[in-house]
């Protein structure tokens, strides 16, 4: 089983909705969180540690996730480059996900 971590600021739209789209994904384990520390869900270096692979929304999500967790950091760290302008669940922002999520996912 292979843990992937979807990580935006507030985890309250990208990432959440990354996480649910792929959460029936065949052989995949997902979780979601956010950089900031009023995040609905704050990233931390447990989840860090877990996952196999961590999806950002944005280069400075990468950064952050590199400055702060570094130790914790043991799978790859891969940018969508998905700019904060969704709502939770928007149909292109599935579509997009989709496009850039899956290529790294393992085949259904």
């Amino acid at each position: 089983m292979k843990t992937v971590l979807f990580v935006c600021s507030q985890n309250r739209l990208r990432s959440p909705t990354a996480e649910q789209v792929f959460a029936d994904w065949p052989g995949v384990e997902t979780a979601s969180a956010g950089t900031n520390n009023d995040a609905e869900n704050p990233l931390d270096a447990e989840l860090v540690a877990w996952a196999d692979l961590i999806f950002v929304m944005e280069r400075m999500h990468r950064n952050k996730l590199q400055k702060k967790y570094r130790k914790a950091l043991r799978g790859r760290v891969i940018c969508l480059d998905i700019p904060d302008d969704y709502d939770f669940m928007d149909e292109a922002l599935v579509r997009l996900l989709k496009a850039r999520v899956t290529p790294h996912l393992p085949s259904r």
